[in-house]
């Protein structure tokens, strides 16, 4: 499963620097006024996992394919986004088909590049922006009841999602989430959410845009997005996407040797596709082999067949077992035969969990 995550905030943050920074494609206007970008763009770039290089060097591979996220960079939403203003309704129906969202915050000064509201805020920023979701989710769960309402009578699964649905207005008419509702994980919200695709009950991600001189200490701004984070339970990554978006064209050595001298370990998009991973409850498993080495990205708890049929459904339907090895036992022993001769390798059925770095092969017969 290809991890997507929409990027948003107001008009002038650094949205689409972001983007270009992130996705190393300069395919992103960046432009200094409102709504330069009116149609998402969309990239697909590599996970950088230091682990499937490895196992390709251990492996002798041809090839290597990376697991992949999927960035869209939403044009730059405003007050009354939810209401139609700034072409609002089209952009927050772009949130709805990604699985997470990162929201770009401006935390740098500089007069020369014009704030849609005049001041720098960033509590005021986050404000508008999280109360437009409310508000384009409170319209959606209004529609939806008054159809529940009509059609529940005598069906009692979509009388519980009538009853979950009056429960989800409560809480957005309070100002709050739906991601602060108390049972996320019962079937009766999931399968509400898979239909409405809720814009609150995704995971954020902050990214305080800050000036190079703020990389290492965080300014003021940078202090308000952290506690206001905090908060909310989201995540939060610091960057400078101005440099960013000049390390795009680097080598993974020269990059290294850049980030180094800013004091930095990560790359801005290290940083938010381990945060998003994080946030989703992802994990990533290997199959290696001579031809090529690849990752296989599955939500934590998913057990053997299932991860087996991200691959294929046929390996999943004619699920056998499956020939694992921990990561770390497959660098220790340098190689498959290796592992084998030391009786590290373990055959796993189908009541096994995956877990994060798994090297495995499917026996399957259909």
């Amino acid at each position: 499963m290809a991890l997507s995550i929409g990027i948003v905030g107001l008009p002038n943050v650094g949205k689409s620097t972001t983007f270009n920074a992130l996705t190393k494609a300069q395919n992103a206007q960046a432009a200094n006024y409102p709504f330069c970008t009116i149609e998402p763009n969309k990239a697909v770039v590599a996970v950088p996992d230091p682990r499937v290089d490895k196992l390709a060097v251990l492996a002798k591979s041809e090839k290597i394919i990376y697991a992949t996220v999927e960035f869209v960079d939403i044009a730059g939403l405003v007050k009354g986004a939810s209401q139609g203003e700034g072409l609002g309704n089209q952009f927050l129906a772009n949130i709805r088909e990604t699985a997470a969202i990162v929201h770009v915050v401006r935390c740098f000064d500089d007069e020369n590049v014009i704030h849609v509201s005049g001041d720098i805020s960033p509590r005021d920023d986050i404000d508008v922006i999280n109360l437009e979701l409310i508000l384009a989710d409170l319209q959606q769960i209004d529609t939806k009841l008054s159809k529940l309402e009509r059609q529940a009578k005598h069906d009692k699964a979509l009388q519980a999602q009538a009853e979950l649905a009056v429960q989800l207005k409560a809480l957005l008419e309070q100002g709050k989430p739906i991601i602060a509702y108390s049972d996320l994980t019962s079937e009766t919200f999931q399968a509400l959410n898979r239909e409405m695709r809720f814009l609150t009950a995704k995971p954020i991600i902050y990214v305080a845009n800050v000036n190079e001189d703020d990389l290492l200490e965080d300014n003021a701004y940078v202090q308000t997005v952290r506690a206001i984070a905090a908060e909310q339970g989201a995540e939060v990554v610091k960057l400078c996407a101005r440099l960013e978006e000049e390390m795009a064209g680097l080598s993974d050595e020269e990059r290294a040797e850049f980030l180094h001298s800013l004091g930095v370990e990560e790359s801005g998009l290290e940083q938010v596709i381990h945060k998003g991973y994080k946030a989703l409850g992802l994990i990533s498993y290997f199959t290696a082999g001579p031809k090529e080495v690849r990752a296989w990205t599955v939500p934590i708890g998913t057990k053997a067949p299932q991860a087996a049929g991200v691959i294929h459904g046929d390996f999943e339907r004619g699920f056998i077992r499956a020939e694992t090895i921990a990561y770390d036992a497959y660098v220790r022993l340098g190689s498959e035969a290796a592992v084998k001769a030391a009786g590290e390798m373990r055959v796993e059925g189908k009541e096994y969990v995956v877990q994060d770095g798994d090297v495995m092969h499917f026996r399957f017969n259909v």
